[in-house]
């Protein structure tokens, strides 16, 4: 049995890692099937402090000092968390193992909300992405959608400004409001970036007879843009549906710490109330596993 299982291995998670281990506790990441999460997807990760890079490079770091530190690490991924009356945590993972502890974190972070608009699905991989430094290799030279307003959609587009050959905007709001003031600046002065404001993409088909692939855009004015690609970030919600209903979540998933049962914390973009961020994260895992520290210590 472990002291401790952590659910995810993104900043949250792997902070909690690096707290728990140093405590010698005997420390679990479940890492999912990739390391990092939403992070790893970072093209340029500039406002954590002391660190400028790929959000990639940043995370094998943390990774690294976790298991430094004695932290184990398995590439899998929860499906079921039960326990008994004395809190002892049985979690079935999709490797048909099942793994024991006497206290849990949930950091297993969000995924980006689907578009549900006609068309949206069925052209997945085929013209909608929702990952724009996953795919944006595979767009370079051509013209491209990015549907949303915020930071992350932003810095999509300017990611995707210098592969693309132009990147219009869309979206929703007549300003950029939740957007930081440098993203914004950025985006104003790239020259390939145009901006569609108080728009909604309506549906979205391939065009007929394209040989490369080519799709027609509606928008909300009944007007329609050709593009080869569609880049959606309107936000994001936890991914916690390997948790049963006894467990309460907001309507994005996420949890409150006063819901949980005892010896189990919530830790990163799973918790609810909080700003998603990498520093934001790195804080919620230090303080998820200081709070596991001291409730496995009262235990002994």
């Amino acid at each position: 049995m472990y002291d401790v299982i952590i659910l995810g291995s993104g900043p949250a998670g792997l902070t909690a890692a690096i707290y728990c281990a140093r405590a010698n506790k005997k420390t679990l990441v479940l890492a999912g099937d990739t390391l990092g999460g939403q992070t790893a997807e970072i093209a340029r990760l500039e406002n954590f402090p002391g660190f400028t890079g790929s959000g990639m490079e940043w995370i094998k770091l943390v990774q690294d000092q976790a298991v430094s530190f004695g932290s184990e690490i398995a590439y899998t991924s929860a499906t079921n968390i039960s326990w008994n009356d004395k809190f002892e945590y049985q979690i079935t993972c999709d490797n048909a193992k099942t793994y024991s502890a006497r206290a849990v974190i949930l950091a297993t972070g969000a995924r980006a909300r689907k578009l549900n608009i006609e068309g949206a699905t069925d052209l997945v991989g085929r013209g909608v992405s929702y990952c724009a430094t996953c795919d944006g290799f595979f767009y370079s030279g051509k013209r491209v959608l990015v549907i949303g307003g915020g930071n992350c959609a932003l810095n999509d587009a300017l990611y995707l400004s210098e592969l693309a050959k132009d990147v219009t905007i869309v979206y929703r709001g007549s300003a950029f409001t939740r957007a930081e003031n440098i993203v914004r600046d950025r985006v104003e002065k790239t020259r390939n970036i145009q901006t569609m404001f108080n728009t909604e993409l309506n549906k979205i088909r391939t065009k007929p007879d394209s040989e490369s692939g080519e799709l027609i855009a509606t928008l909300s004015d009944g007007s329609e843009i050709i593009c080869d690609g569609v880049f959606v970030a309107i936000g994001h919600e936890a991914n916690t549906d390997y948790l049963d209903e006894t467990i309460a979540r907001d309507t994005l998933g996420r949890i409150a710490q006063s819901d949980l049962p005892t010896g189990m914390y919530v830790a990163g973009d799973v918790e609810s109330g909080i700003k998603m961020q990498v520093a934001t994260a790195v804080g919620t895992g230090c303080t998820a596993a200081m709070d596991a520290i001291a409730y496995l210590n009262s235990k002994d």
